[in-house]
């Protein structure tokens, strides 16, 4: 069986639960040896690592707060003793803490924008100064990959959501900056931006038939998202099959950019 990531170390933030889990399983499932992220609960990151190397693979998880900049560090310290380097980064960690704006605290504004954002920001810049100090390995034709979680709302507004809105939109112009910046080394940066996406985090939208049926009338191809299909556009964009895509954002969204409310002509 072909294994697209085959001698790729990879490194997963916030791949306890969720999207994380999906892509650090595909990630794995593709051939590469995967450090699982996690911020404060070991566990489900520790029982992920457990079933990855029980179907064959090659995990371990590794604790840090991704808004930490020490902690940061310490952690790519621990990918790099354990495996020598790292290949593949998946920026992933997120968060919400949803008020209306004018209720909104500055401390919910700072929680959200130094996770998301500035956690983004630190995970890319220590993957960069890794890539460059390894050097090239026959591994990959890139010299590194990072993957820019983000979201439908880097680009829909979101009432209710202001920090969230504001902190993906960001991602993508940083990703996009980043990338320019970086392109010329043969380090690829690109995005991904998942729409409605069956986790824990949103189960309110889906858990009962009304939900769905009003979560669905955003979805132009008719079904909720899974981890799985994260992970899948995952695996393809850190390996070479997408070796001309830098800077850019993929969304995996079943149509809902397309902004449906319009299909009638509004």
């Amino acid at each position: 069986m072909h294994k697209p990531l085959a001698g790729q170390i990879a490194l997963v933030t916030g791949a306890s639960s969720g999207i994380g889990t999906g892509v650090a399983t595909a990630l794995a499932d593709a051939g590469a040896y995967v450090a699982i992220n996690y911020h404060s609960h070991a566990e489900p990151a520790e029982q992920l690592a457990a079933a990855i190397t029980a179907k064959g693979g090659e995990a371990f998880a590794v604790g840090a707060d991704v808004s930490d900049e020490a902690q940061i560090d310490a952690m790519f310290d621990a990918v790099v003793k354990r495996y020598g380097t790292v290949d593949i980064v998946v920026a992933n960690s997120g968060l919400q803490k949803d008020a209306k704006f004018t209720a909104l605290t500055l401390a919910d504004w700072n929680t959200v924008i130094e996770t998301n954002l500035t956690g983004q920001f630190l995970t890319a810049q220590r993957a960069v100064r890794e890539f460059e100090r390894r050097g090239m390995r026959d591994v990959s034709k890139a010299l590194g990959k990072i993957i820019c979680m983000s979201s439908v709302h880097e680009v829909i507004p979101w009432a209710g959501h202001v920090n969230y809105a504001a902190s993906k939109g960001g991602i993508q112009m940083m990703m996009k900056t980043i990338a320019q910046e970086v392109a010329p080394q043969r380090v690829r940066v690109n995005g991904i931006a998942p729409g409605a996406i069956r986790t824990p985090i949103n189960k309110d939208a889906w858990d009962t038939q009304e939900k769905l049926d009003k979560l669905l009338t955003l979805i132009p191809y008719g079904r909720v998202g899974e981890v799985e299909d994260i992970g899948r556009a995952a695996v393809w964009l850190a390996s070479d099959e997408s070796d001309y895509v830098v800077g850019t954002t993929l969304f995996v969204d079943g149509g809902m950019t397309l902004y449906p409310g319009f299909a009638d002509n509004g």
